[in-house]
């Protein structure tokens, strides 16, 4: 019998009725002859809601437990669309993330998959079960429960797909596919058939809210291919594979812009051998995820270092650099988040030039500073000020005429 994973977002089963009608969807694919493990996550809302309540109690609340609190989510909503099916006439059973033999480190609330017993899963789907396993969550060597960050029930189905060795993985969401930009700030985006790993990869860090950036990586180490498509209608979505040649064709696919950013300016460190190794050690260890970095040419012995992260780790980086700016003789941190990264990406920039060069152009034409740049072998980024961000995404989604058919 082919198998499928499947994934709903927390749109998806945000209700009672959605939670029925997802039910139903799985009832019909399951009818169709289909063995079928379905990943769910919290209903839309809940996760924030537990997190408004942990700050409410403990302004820094203990990573550990905010696992075992988020967990919470998940589990909610796997018991609800088990006994939905139930209710359906349909034999299914649901799973955390620990019962679903899934293994990750120690880290809390960003943990990586390390492992995955399947072999409970792979029983129950043989005597004919749906599986219905929590999303977003795992188990580490202590037992103590693990989340995978935000987003991160779509690493759990890709995760699932590769080591159930899936016919097919499919992502619901509340939105048709991928498009060419976030529809909300360009009207006139346009869904993608098809994608590269490499692009969606690109998109998924640069902003795009479709899928978690680890999943798409994970997706591509593992090459599961995958459907992104939406849970309220039953449109083709867009399929997410390895990159073939006729890809380049397009130079540039997407646009994404991430207003989840700020950026910090190390001002003043000593321009010596060491400095920046320092620096960037200290934010490993406190798991901060460093995104553009720009260092200047040192001038009287001191240098500069200016780098974005996510706008939740600022703080903890600043904790993290005090100490270290100590031992290595002084230095300066401030935190700048009225910034926005925007993004355009494409394989076809690799046999083609002048991207940015019409970037910047456009955006010079109208007046949109450029506080730094970082590029890839398929991706040009640019931090600029967030009052500016939508209307800059509309501009390269205009220049680089991604409205116009194409793949």
């Amino acid at each position: 019998m082919p198998r499928i994973v499947q994934k709903f977002g927390g749109t998806s089963v945000g209700d009672v009725e959605r939670i029925k009608k997802v039910a139903e969807r799985i009832r019909s694919v399951r009818d169709q002859g289909n063995e079928l493990v379905v990943v769910v996550s919290a209903r839309a809302g809940v996760t924030n809601e537990l997190i408004a309540r942990a700050k409410a109690v403990c302004a820094v609340p203990s990573e550990r437990e905010l696992d075992m609190l988020l967990a919470v989510g998940e589990q909610e909503t796997i018991a609800l669309v088990a006994m939905a099916l139930h209710g359906l006439g349909v034999d299914a059973v649901s799973y955390t993330g620990a019962q679903a033999g899934i293994f990750t480190d120690k880290v809390h609330t960003k943990a990586k998959i390390s492992a995955i017993n399947a072999k409970p899963i792979d029983l129950d789907l043989k005597a004919g079960k749906v599986v219905i396993v929590a999303g977003f969550q795992g188990i580490n060597e202590f037992g103590h429960i693990t989340t995978l960050g935000r987003g991160g029930s779509d690493l759990t189905a890709i995760a699932l797909a590769a080591a159930l060795k899936a016919d097919k993985c499919e992502i619901y969401t509340d939105v048709d596919g991928v498009y060419t930009a976030d529809p909300r700030v360009v009207p006139n985006a346009r869904k993608l058939n098809e994608i590269s790993y490499d692009e969606m990869l690109e998109l998924a860090s640069s902003g795009s809210k479709v899928m978690q950036s680890r999943s798409v990586e994970f997706a591509k180490k593992y090459n599961v291919i995958f459907e992104v498509r939406s849970s309220f209608n039953y449109n083709p979505g867009t399929i997410v594979k390895e990159e073939v040649s006729y890809m380049e064709k397009v130079v540039v696919r997407g646009v994404a812009v991430d207003k989840d950013q700020a950026k910090l300016i190390v001002s003043n460190i000593l321009d010596k051998p060491g400095s920046a190794a320092r620096v960037f050690r200290a934010l490993a260890d406190a798991n901060v995820m460093v995104d553009m970095i720009v260092q200047n040419v040192g001038r009287h012995g001191v240098a500069n270092l200016t780098f974005t992260v996510p706008q939740g780790d600022s703080h903890r980086a600043l904790k993290a650099l005090e100490p270290v700016l100590d031992e290595i003789g002084g230095g300066q941190v401030a935190i700048h988040d009225h910034i926005a990264k925007l993004s355009v990406v494409g394989v076809g920039m690799r046999s083609h030039s002048g991207v940015a060069a019409t970037l910047f152009q456009a955006l010079a034409e109208a007046g949109i500073n450029i506080e730094l740049i970082s590029t890839s072998e398929i991706k040009i980024s640019i931090v600029i000020d967030l009052d500016r961000a939508d209307e800059a995404a509309r501009m390269a989604h205009q220049v680089f005429n991604l409205d116009q058919p194409g793949i």
